[in-house]
C-alpha cells in the first residue's frame, strides 16, 4: 500500500465534503495508533498540492495510564515540518481508578475530546481532524443500532457549537486494512487502555467479520447506504386524522 493510493480516497472525501478551506489551521488529534498517524502522513502530503492553503499542528492526549514512548512519532512530526505537542492528563485514572467504569470508551471518548479542544481553541485553531475511517462509520451506525434503537453515526463533517471548532474526518473512504497496510512503517505506538479489545466496538468489529465471511461485499453496501441518502427508504408516518369532505 502506498501514500499515492490512500491520498486517492483522502482527495475525494476531503474534495466532496470540501473539509479544508484557505487559511485553515488544522490540529490532528494523535493517538499515536495506525489510523491517525496515517491521516498525519495524508494531510502533511496534501499541503504540496492542496488549492487551499493551511497549516498543521499534531496533538496527543496522554491518559496518563502509564510511561509511554513518543519519541518515534516527535521524529516523525520533525520530519514532515508539523509541530508536535503532548497534553498529559489524569483521564486514565479518573476512568479505571476513582470511577472504575465498566464500559468507559463513550465517556473516555468526551474527556478525550474535551481536553484536545480546549488545547485547540487555546492555541487558534478552527479544524480538529481525526482518522476515523469506512470501517468505523458501520461499527458507530451499527452500535448506535443496536444499544441505542437508532439508526446514526458519525458526520464526515460536523461543527462543535461550545468550542466554535469544526471535525472533520478525511479517511472516510478509506478501509481499515488498507491503512493496516499502509502503516506497517509507521512509528505506531501500542494501546496501553485496560479496556482495549473487551468493548463494544470490538464485539462489532467481531460480528462484521461473521458476516462479511459469508457476505464478502457486506461493508460495501451498508457504507454505501449511510454515505448516500437518496437510498434511505424508513419514512414511516403515521396516519392523521381525517379531513372532512
Amino acid at each position: 500500500m502506498t501514500l499515492q493510493t490512500i491520498l486517492s480516497g483522502f482527495r475525494r472525501c476531503v474534495g466532496d465534503y470540501q473539509m479544508i478551506q484557505e487559511g485553515d489551521r488544522i490540529a490532528v488529534g494523535l493517538s499515536g495508533g495506525k489510523d491517525s498517524l496515517t491521516l498525519l502522513e495524508a494531510l502533511a502530503a496534501f499541503r504540496r498540492f492542496s488549492p487551499a492553503a493551511y497549516s498543521l499542528m499534531a496533538v496527543t492526549v496522554d491518559m496518563g495510564l502509564k510511561e509511554t514512548d513518543y519519541s518515534g512519532i516527535q521524529a516523525l512530526c520533525k520530519k514532515l515540518d508539523v509541530p508536535y505537542h503532548i497534553e498529559y492528563t489524569e483521564i486514565g485514572n479518573i476512568l479505571f481508578t476513582a470511577r472504575k467504569e465498566k464500559n468507559p470508551c463513550s465517556l473516555c471518548s468526551k474527556m478525550r475530546r474535551g481536553a484536545l479542544n480546549a488545547l485547540i481553541v487555546e492555541r487558534g485553531f478552527n479544524k480538529l481532524a481525526l482518522g476515523h475511517h469506512a470501517d468505523d462509520l458501520i461499527e458507530t451506525f451499527l452500535l448506535s443500532l443496536f444499544y441505542e434503537g437508532r439508526l446514526s453515526s458519525f458526520a464526515p463533517v460536523s461543527f462543535m457549537d461550545k468550542s466554535g471548532v469544526t471535525l472533520i474526518r478525511p479517511l472516510l473512504y478509506l478501509k481499515e486494512r488498507d491503512i493496516a497496510a499502509y502503516a506497517k512503517a509507521l512509528p505506531v505506538v501500542s494501546n496501553c487502555c485496560p479496556a482495549n479489545h473487551n468493548t463494544q466496538r470490538e464485539y462489532m468489529k467481531g460480528l462484521l467479520r461473521s458476516i462479511t465471511g459469508d457476505i464478502p461485499f457486506a461493508k460495501d453496501r451498508m457504507l454505501g447506504a449511510i454515505l448516500h441518502p437518496e437510498r434511505y427508504n424508513l419514512l414511516f408516518e403515521k396516519p392523521g386524522p381525517e379531513k372532512p369532505l
